[in-house]
């Protein structure tokens, strides 16, 4: 078999479904692998268990073997982060530290291989890229909730510190007290506690309530459902691109051309 031969057939085994299926089982039984050695296991029991992380390490060895030799250009194989990512978490994962003092590193990269199945799967993929473009505005979205706790806690410590030092003590303890009224964990109890000396208290809540939990929580789902539909997009304009189908300014283009020989041969008659 040519070399050629070689990169077409293992091209088509890494875009193969089933491949990538069979793949994508293999890591979340390695999953379960670490999860199972949290537990007290019999001796036998472990045997089998190492016996079967090995066993998974030379599978991900050989799928990424597959998916470098079907590159067609291997060059730009290692362009793409995910690759270097999931290269170097599988060759740590064969370097024999069970036994040594770096054996919790090793146990901590087991675990990392469950995120190999972000760059396996590409509907993971785009969530993940639209979360990461869509952090400069929520940054944003974070600084003026930051500001909004800020505010809210200085007025709770000011008036309520009094009434529960445990809860309004000081501006930081505070914060972390309306970090639990924002989750509604137990919210009410602070509230009623602060009403039986301030009757009027419920309105500093349902205010921070309305602005956090229900404002600025409606933002950051519209920010990143706006960023994913925009992902969506080039996603399927590069689809269409690969595919030799014309894009919207393409067939605007042709529909201008068509216009303008339209009116060339009016008025030519």
């Amino acid at each position: 078999m040519t070399n050629q031969k070689l990169q077409d057939y293992f091209f088509r085994l890494r875009s193969n479904k089933v491949f990538e299926m069979f793949v994508v089982s293999v890591i979340i039984f390695s999953a379960l692998m670490v999860g199972a050695k949290t537990y007290e296991l019999p001796p036998v029991l472990l045997t089998v268990t190492n016996i079967l992380d090995w066993t998974i390490t030379f599978i991900f060895m050989a799928e990424i073997t597959v998916r470098f030799i079907g590159e067609p250009r291997k060059r730009d194989f290692f362009k793409n982060g995910w690759n270097v990512f999931d290269t170097l978490i599988v060759l740590v994962s064969v370097i024999p530290i069970d036994n040594s003092d770096m054996a919790v590193i090793g146990r901590l990269v087991r675990i990392f291989r469950v995120l190999r199945m972000i760059s396996i799967i590409p509907e993971l993929r785009t969530l993940l890229n639209s979360l990461l473009k869509a952090l400069p505005q929520l940054g944003y979205v974070m600084l003026m909730m930051f500001i909004i706790f800020y505010i809210y806690a200085a007025i709770g410590s000011t008036f309520f510190a009094k009434v529960d030092p445990f809860l309004w003590g000081d501006i930081s303890i505070s914060m972390l007290t309306l970090f639990r009224v924002m989750t509604f964990e137990d919210w009410t109890d602070v509230m009623y506690d602060t009403m039986e000396v301030y009757p009027l208290s419920w309105i500093y809540y349902f205010t921070f309530i309305c602005l956090t939990a229900f404002a600025f929580l409606n933002m950051v789902i519209g920010i990143v459902v706006s960023t994913l539909e925009e992902e969506h997009r080039l996603q399927d304009a590069e689809r269409a691109e690969a595919e030799g189908e014309p894009t919207l300014k393409e067939l605007q283009a042709e529909i201008q051309e068509l216009k303008a020989l339209i009116k060339e041969q009016h008025s030519v008659r």
